[in-house]
């Protein structure tokens, strides 16, 4: 028989662990408390709809979804590629495809200039074949973004790949299926739900990039500046909007972080 601890004894919390986690608790809650308290709600609707605040919105969006839809485009290969093909140096591959989300993004902006600035390693090259010039520009801004937002795409999609039974791909091979056919009509649909979380982590991680955009595409109102750029900028002339601002970035990270939850139980 195994013996049972009497249910007050196994509710009973040590305080040498409860103490130090209400801490954590309140370090990270407090501060959006804050937000909340200083939040200028009776003006609210008066400054969401403000020039500035609806340029750097429409932005921040548009070019938050150009690069999540680039990082679709290239990323989801490249998970398929690291989930299934044995290569020599994949590890590395991998390791190097993660790289940004622990690169501080400042270096990823100094990075991304010295491959794509007028003087970089391909931007030279640009500029005098297309014509093409990506820093400072709202191109800059997507390149940016994508650069730091990829990663969780990738990683969330290679999981969901390993994951995936494949059986179901080796049957759509035996009836004849190409790798075409069977990647487009097997194995995109068994994955589709990860593909879509990493979707939308990219979405919400390039929505929130500051220091690579900063850094590679300026912070020029109208063609480069994002909303976290705008919240910097109106730190020093207006706090108010830069509260409404956050808001805004708060919300869309609650709405994420709400639509995945039932994603991350199951996991």
């Amino acid at each position: 028989m195994r013996l049972r601890a009497p249910r007050a004894v196994r509710r009973q919390v040590p305080v040498g662990l409860l103490v130090p986690a209400v801490l954590g608790l309140l370090l990270l809650v407090l501060p959006l408390v804050g937000l909340l308290v200083r939040a200028p709600w009776s003006d609210l609707p008066g400054r969401l709809t403000e020039p500035g605040v609806l340029t750097a919105l429409r932005l921040s969006l548009v070019s938050a979804t150009l690069a999540t839809l680039l990082c679709l485009l290239l990323g989801v290969p490249l998970a398929w590629l690291l989930a299934r093909v044995e290569f020599p140096g994949r590890r590395v591959v991998r390791a190097l495809v993660t790289v940004p989300m622990v690169l501080p993004p400042v270096v990823g902006g100094v990075a991304l200039l010295l491959v794509f600035g007028r003087r970089g390693l391909l931007g030279g090259w640009l500029d005098e074949t297309f014509g093409v010039t990506l820093p400072f520009t709202t191109a800059g801004v997507v390149l940016a973004e994508a650069f730091v937002a990829m990663p969780f795409l990738v990683v969330a999609v290679e999981g969901a790949l390993r994951g995936a039974d494949r059986r179901f791909e080796e049957a759509a091979a035996t009836l004849g299926a190409g790798r075409w056919s069977t990647f487009t009509r097997v194995t995109l649909p068994l994955v589709a739900p990860g593909v879509t979380a990493g979707a939308v982590l990219c979405w919400a991680r390039a929505l929130g990039e500051f220091g690579a955009t900063i850094t590679f595409a300026g912070n020029f109102p109208g063609t480069t500046q994002t909303m976290p750029l705008a919240v910097y900028l109106a730190l020093e002339t207006d706090l108010e909007a830069a509260i409404v601002l956050s808001l805004v970035l708060l919300v869309v990270s609650v709405t994420i972080l709400a639509a995945l939850r039932d994603r991350w139980a199951v996991r």
